[in-house]
């Protein structure tokens, strides 16, 4: 016979306590003396404040977290096995590599956070009986780890172990869950919209009812999965996108056409219009001068744009999710409602173009998502954000002077800084 949860005594810490093991740990990290692991192994943490500790490699197996607060903390390599983290704050936190099998993750705040590589597999938690030995903690259904309603919107689980997963109405919007294992994973009315599955093996998974619209589903493992009732508008596959093949198109031909063109102030060659068209079959079109170029909704997830020029370009609705924009120029391009979430687009050139002594062409960024966006070194200055998505993207060393965030959404964004 299993031992309920509630069975089980844990010894509760006071946050005097609590701090003082914090401190004893942030000592070892620091190889000061006096330093001593974190261990909280069969502890009661309930309600209390771990915002910003280091407490990586602490073990938390079967603690009791409810409603623990553990934003932004440094959780990475932490032992989190069977542990109880029902409606507790991980916003931001740092989780990667982390041991969180047999976990309860019920009604969690993952937003944001890194689970790079995290371990969320199922696990039994079993507990010391003086009569036979040992006996397995059973808390409902405790062998599988369960995020039923956990928010994990914006959260990095890239490579994370998610197989037997319990996550019925769990919100994964926007994350990025490139090459994750959810193998015969519960994923019934599940919130993926947006989210960047890319290589994920989903075999056996029950995606029953979930919301899968916009997602990255390129290059997934599907055999035997269930999507009955769910919703795959806009979904991006292998052999599906909202554009048009190019392969149906000289497009090698006409992107040069298009580069003498601009190259011979239109003298030679001819512009070219991609609207519409999926461009992914391309794999690179580093370097290429493609000013004023017209790819409004067009699909270049994943390509190689690095030193690209697209000046004034027409990028309206574009899907440029996970591609390098690294050094590119897009000097008054429009890039309205476009999407590029995930995108590498450090020292990019988002300014805006001259097109006279007295007349500068912004850059056009309104209601662009661009959630998770690298944009470190960037030259943003004069363009327009107005009600752009821009959480959790870096902006370290950005020049933003003139910049518009008119009714833009700037959570989690890091190296946000005023412009003199």
């Amino acid at each position: 016979m299993a031992l309920s949860d509630e069975d089980i005594i844990r010894r509760k810490l006071s946050q005097v306590e609590l701090n003082a093991i914090c401190i004893k740990h942030d000592r070892l990290w620091q190889a000061k003396p006096g330093g001593a692991r974190a261990v909280f192994a069969w502890m009661d943490l309930s309600g209390l404040d771990l915002r910003g500790r280091n407490l990586s490699d602490a073990d938390f197996s079967a603690a009791r977290l409810h409603g623990c607060d553990l934003t932004g903390a440094k959780l990475d390599n932490a032992s989190f096995f069977g542990s109880d983290m029902q409606d507790a704050i991980f916003t931001d936190a740092s989780l990667r590599r982390a041991d969180l099998r047999g976990a309860c993750l019920r009604g969690a705040d993952l937003s944001g956070a890194d689970l790079f590589e995290a371990d969320l597999r199922e696990g039994t938690l079993a507990a010391a009986d003086r009569k036979t030995g040992f006996r397995v903690v059973d808390a409902q259904s405790r062998a599988d780890t369960q995020a039923q309603g956990a928010i994990l919107a914006g959260a990095n689980l890239q490579r994370s172990r998610l197989s037997g997963i319990m996550a019925q109405a769990a919100d994964f919007s926007d994350a990025i869950m490139k090459d994750c294992k959810l193998v015969r994973a519960n994923l019934k009315q599940a919130n993926f919209r947006g989210t960047d599955l890319a290589g994920a093996d989903l075999s056996g998974a029950d995606l029953s009812g979930a919301d899968l619209r916009d997602a990255i589903l390129v290059g997934v493992t599907s055999s035997m999965w269930r999507t009955d009732g769910a919703n795959m508008e806009g979904a991006l596959t292998d052999d599906r996108s909202a554009g048009a093949p190019v392969a149906r198109m000289p497009a090698a031909d006409m992107l040069h056409d298009h580069a003498v063109w601009c190259e011979t102030g239109g003298a030679d060659g001819k512009p070219s219009v991609f609207d519409g068209v999926d461009l992914r079959a391309l794999g690179s079109i580093t370097g290429l001068n493609l000013t004023a170029l017209s790819a409004k909704g067009a699909v270049f997830y994943g390509l190689n744009m690095e030193g690209v020029q697209l000046q004034g370009a027409h990028l309206e609705g574009a899907d440029l999710r996970s591609t390098n924009l690294r050094r590119a120029d897009l000097r008054g391009a429009r890039l309205k409602g476009a999407r590029l979430s995930g995108a590498d687009m450090r020292e990019a050139q988002l300014g805006p173009l001259m097109l006279g002594p007295e007349r500068l062409l912004s850059a056009d960024l309104t209601g662009a998502a661009l959630r998770g966006v690298d944009l470190s070194g960037a030259d943003l200055r004069r363009a327009v954000l107005k009600d752009a998505d821009l959480s959790r993207s870096r902006l370290h060393g950005a020049q933003m002077r003139g910049v518009d965030l008119t009714g833009s959404n700037l959570t989690g964004v890091r190296g946000l800084e005023a412009d003199a």
